[in-house]
């Protein structure tokens, strides 16, 4: 498309009339004449000068001249990322019910549903307007599915989980597993807690490849609105998972596990069981969380402590050695300091 047609779609300012035409998108490496790219990090500066894109996102208070055309927007990375929407477009499932899927009995299918080749769902399943069902999925009795949603090939969706409107699911996740409940008889066995309980995902929350998030020994495991969690993440049985929240990679919480709105778990953070973690708490990545954490906490390390105190520690393990040798040394010297002196009593 022409760029004065990108601009327009993405709601950006020219800064000069021209009749480029853009064929894709790409990063300022990768970018060829014909694709557009952004810049958010000012660290990619550098980067400019060498840059072949045919025209670049930037925001609107960056104030370094460029060669190629620049479109200027409040955010560049958003921008860019509709700018991918525009020119890459996702393979659409076919708007039937393919003929080897199976339907239990009182399966209730909303309008404009899309199910693929050899999805079962059990009996009395709602599944909502425009959801997607890819191949090989399985949903439990009695499970709803919202409005919108879209579950990937492989997917498991338990009994009686809900999903609210537009969830994604990705490839292999697991929602509503038995949770992880025994209890230790005397003789070294144990008995299994049956899980009553469910898992609520609310609107817009997106589940990535292979994560399990575990149903409640009764009750509900829940995720709230527009949350994100990453591959592997594993969500102990009862845990709340706030709004807007980001889980990455490999995190783990422990069963009954609270955590507020708007938290960012960075990757592998393991958190302890029946913590509470306050809105816009950040933990680093291969944090391990041991108790609860007011809103607005920044931490790091195992145990996690104050993320700043934690980066002005860790600067200094590489000094630990010599340190300890002149710690030895001032030591032998005040005791030879030391012995060097005699009591006046002695003297006399």
């Amino acid at each position: 498309m022409q760029l004065q047609e990108l601009a327009q779609l993405v709601q950006a300012q020219v800064e000069s009339e021209c009749s480029l035409e853009i064929t894709g998108v790409a990063t300022i490496d990768e970018a060829e004449p014909g694709d557009v790219t952004f810049l958010s990090n000012p660290k990619y500066i550098a980067k400019l000068p060498t840059c072949r894109a045919g025209a670049i996102f930037v925001a609107d208070n960056f104030d370094t001249k460029l060669a190629m055309p620049t479109l200027r927007v409040k955010n560049p990375y958003l921008a860019f990322a509709q700018a991918i929407e525009l020119f890459h477009h996702k393979p659409q499932l076919a708007r039937t019910v393919h003929p080897t899927a199976v339907l239990g009995e009182g399966v209730s299918l909303g309008q404009n549903v899309a199910i693929a080749a050899y999805v079962v769902i059990g009996n009395h399943v709602q599944i909502g307007d425009d959801v997607t069902i890819h191949p090989h999925c399985a949903i439990y009795d009695q499970a709803v599915i919202g409005a919108g949603s879209t579950l990937h090939s492989h997917v498991v969706i338990r009994e009686q989980v809900r999903l609210g409107a537009r969830v994604i699911v990705q490839n292999g996740a697991i929602v509503g597993a038995d949770g992880y409940g025994f209890v230790p008889l005397a003789d070294g066995s144990f008995y299994k807690i049956l899980q009553a309980g469910t898992v609520i995902l609310e609107d817009d929350v997106e589940v990535q490849a292979n994560s399990a998030i575990d149903r409640a020994t009764v009750g509900a495991t829940e995720i709230g609105r527009g949350t994100k969690i990453d591959n592997l993440v594993q969500i102990g049985h009862g845990s709340k998972v706030g709004q807007n929240s980001l889980l990455c990679g490999q995190v783990g919480l422990a069963g009954s596990t609270q955590v507020g709105n708007q938290v960012i778990l960075a990757g592998q953070v393991g958190i302890a069981g029946h913590l509470t973690l306050g809105d816009r708490v950040v933990v680093a990545a291969q944090s391990g969380i041991t108790k609860s954490l007011p809103a607005g906490s920044q931490v790091a390390g195992y145990p996690a402590i104050d993320h700043k105190l934690w980066l002005r520690t860790s600067a200094e393990f590489k000094n630990l050695a010599t340190l300890s040798q002149r710690l030895r040394s001032l030591e032998k010297k005040l005791a030879s300091l030391s012995s060097s002196f005699t009591n006046p009593a002695d003297s006399t």
